[in-house]
């Protein structure tokens, strides 16, 4: 069975089930606290979301990173991105973060980011791993960590997000509604906001630990649409409960998912002559936008779905700016992993550098039809495989010339085959997904 802890993604898990327990979350701390020692003098940064359970893990962490001799500097309820970037500002060996992202409040989770606050090295994760099946033993008591609080965590990320636009940015006259999702940017995504002028309506920002993401931020969008509407705001900013993803609304209360952001601020950086290579969007990525960043001229490429994979490939590519549809946004001209603020921000320069509201700005980007359809298999043999169905995904994708695309891929967690199709005639694209579907069914019984 696969021991894989750690990545962008991290791990994650309902409270009280394995491996997301109290004395896993002890060994994993001590394990990771010898692991960075073993690089020398070892600073470990640690935040949390605001679900309840993040107080008992905290701890936890906390008495195994000291007890491997790690000194632990506690930031309380941050977002994702402030702990890679704050990991970086102080110089630490590596920071961690307790989250399950838009997950209920009885999920948890930890992710783990190095002291440049990129995913950590494949050796060091081998080691931790290593570590997690050896006794857990205490270092002499004159080398036991220490731990501190930083009281200014949010003040110094505010001002990182700020400077993410030119100094003297001022959306004066722009009137936002801001959903944080009960979450980690309650206390910081106001304040970023509105000391750049803006004036701002706050929802989602009296978190009690059970709340989090509870018909709230970017995985419900309703009462952000409803309230932009009744404000009469230009727009609405959706986060989820860490921070590191954001959909909008604009004033019209029409959703602008993650893709239309994406267009938005490629397109911005390009007209101004900075957009370095193309842009990574994932297999789920609306043909869309691959068809409008083409009548740019700007490349594009598809990464597996997960921003793990996104950050990797524009990595490799030395590409800029990254995502995925359910609004992770990776911006790495301003940070080093996805952040819903920074993104946020990039979208609001690109409006007011074209004079433009959301509704208008987005127009240009025209989202082609997309119908999936699940077809449960009995196990065994994957249906992918059989000659009839690579032979019509074949035919398929040739009929439609380019202007369409047929993605068959099998659940990651069920006995399912997801056939989606995509293309600029609805119909077509109904027709075509419904053979597919048939054939797959056919080949599986």
């Amino acid at each position: 069975m696969s021991k894989k802890y750690f990545g962008t993604d991290g791990i994650r898990g309902r409270v009280g089930e394995y491996p997301i327990t109290p004395d896993f979350m002890l060994k994993l701390g001590w394990a990771a606290g010898m692991a960075f020692r073993k690089m020398g003098a070892c600073k470990v940064l640690v935040g949390k979301d605001t679900r309840i359970s993040g107080y008992m893990f905290e701890s936890a962490l906390e008495a195994g990173l000291t007890s491997a001799g790690a000194d632990v500097m506690l930031l309380g309820p941050m977002p994702t991105p402030a702990i890679a970037y704050l990991s970086r500002t102080f110089q630490a060996e590596a920071g961690i973060v307790i989250s399950a992202s838009h997950n209920p409040h009885d999920d948890n989770g930890i992710k783990f980011f190095s002291g440049k606050g990129t995913k950590l090295p494949d050796e060091l994760e081998l080691m931790i791993e290593e570590l997690l099946d050896t006794p857990m033993t205490v270092v002499e008591s004159s080398k036991i960590g220490k731990v501190s609080r930083i009281n200014d965590a949010s003040g110094r990320y505010i001002e990182f997000c700020k400077s993410s636009v030119p100094t003297g940015t001022n959306f004066a006259g722009l009137k936002i509604v801001i959903d944080c999702a009960h979450g980690a940017t309650y206390k910081v995504a106001p304040s970023v906001f509105s000391e750049l002028g803006a004036e701002v309506v706050v929802l989602s920002a009296q978190p009690n630990g059970l709340n989090i993401n509870d018909n709230c931020g970017s995985t419900h969008m309703g009462p952000l649409q409803a309230a932009v509407l009744a404000e009469h705001a230009d727009l609405g900013i959706a986060f989820d409960g860490d921070g590191d993803r954001v959909l909008m609304v604009d004033h019209t209360g029409a959703i602008v998912d993650g893709d239309d952001l994406l267009f938005i601020i490629a397109r911005d950086l390009h007209e101004r002559g900075k957009l370095q290579g193309g842009v990574v969007g994932t297999l789920m990525s609306n043909l869309g936008l691959e068809l409008a960043l083409a009548d740019l001229s700007i490349p594009f490429v598809r990464a597996n779905v997960g921003d793990r994979y996104v950050i990797a490939e524009l990595q490799e590519r030395n590409w800029l700016v990254g995502g995925e549809n359910s609004g992770h946004v990776v911006c790495f001209n301003h940070t080093t992993t996805g952040d819903a603020i920074i993104a946020a921000l990039q979208v609001l320069m690109a409006l007011k550098s074209r004079n433009e509201g959301l509704a208008q700005t987005r127009q240009a980007l025209r989202k082609c039809p997309q119908v999936l359809i699940n077809v449960r298999f009995g196990g065994g043999e994957s249906p992918l495989e059989h000659p009839a169905v690579k032979e019509a995904s074949a035919r398929v994708t040739q009929a439609m010339a380019g202007r369409g695309r047929v993605l068959l891929r099998k659940s990651g967690t069920e006995p399912l085959v997801r056939v989606m199709v995509e293309g600029e005639d609805e119909n077509q694209v109904r027709g075509y997904a419904e053979e597919l579907a048939k054939l797959v069914t056919e080949v599986s019984a």
